[in-house]
């Protein structure tokens, strides 16, 4: 029997690196995708456009966290535009308990469809101070699972790799980076100038290539 695996999709550079790392193992792959209020719906429409092209079962839930105050969801807060990105700042763009919420929504599905592994997209190199994307949250993460007794893995496979090294792994595998979306702005085309435009812009221009997404 093929092995499952929920995988945590947002239709970004990462994550669908990662989805397709799983299906090159075999895996047979369920995308969840979260709405959790986003200022935009551009990654959860594209995130659902590649699941919907590869053929592959996706659920999009939809939550809301009143009291998150993130960048990314609260209108009132600007979309960062550091020059540096310094080791330990924690920027307006994390989300309190994101990763956690996305996974313990993962267990559950992941349990339901009898899956063997979750994979996600999360990385310590660009943004290393987001505390939800450490090798000891995800250590504790296992934890939950095996005091679960369901014998679910956990799997970031780029978690300790570079903007770079991850398009490489991409390009390998073939990865469509012209139909994924990391931009912070749900503009038509990627603003260029938020943090996730320049982490991506960065690694595109150390493998010395062209990024797709903005031809």
């Amino acid at each position: 029997m093929k092995k499952k695996a929920v995988i945590l999709f947002s239709g970004g550079l990462d994550s669908t690196t990662v989805l397709y790392y799983a299906m090159s193992k075999k895996y047979d792959c369920h995308c969840l995708i979260f709405d959790y209020g986003q200022k935009h719906k551009k990654e959860v429409k594209n995130a659902a456009k590649i699941a919907k092209s590869l053929g592959l079962v996706s659920q999009t839930v939809r939550i809301k966290l009143p009291w998150d105050k993130s960048a990314l969801t609260d209108k009132t807060v600007n979309i960062p535009n550091h020059k540096i990105i310094k080791k330990g700042f924690v920027p307006p763009t994390y989300v309190p308990g994101r990763n956690t919420i996305f996974l313990s929504y993962a267990i559950s599905y992941a349990e339901t469809i009898k899956a063997d592994a979750i994979f996600l997209g999360i990385n310590a190199v660009d943004f290393s101070s987001y505390p939800d994307c450490t090798g000891q949250y995800l250590h504790a993460m296992q934890s939950v699972t095996k005091a679960l007794k369901n014998k679910i893995t956990i799997h970031a496979p780029i978690e300790h790799f570079s903007k770079a090294q991850i398009i490489k792994m991409g390009m390998k595998l073939k990865v469509p980076y012209e139909k994924t979306w990391t931009c912070y702005s749900g503009t038509k085309k990627p603003c260029g100038i938020c943090d996730s435009c320049k982490l991506r812009a960065k690694g595109f221009e150390e493998v010395g290539r062209d990024d797709p997404a903005l031809q």
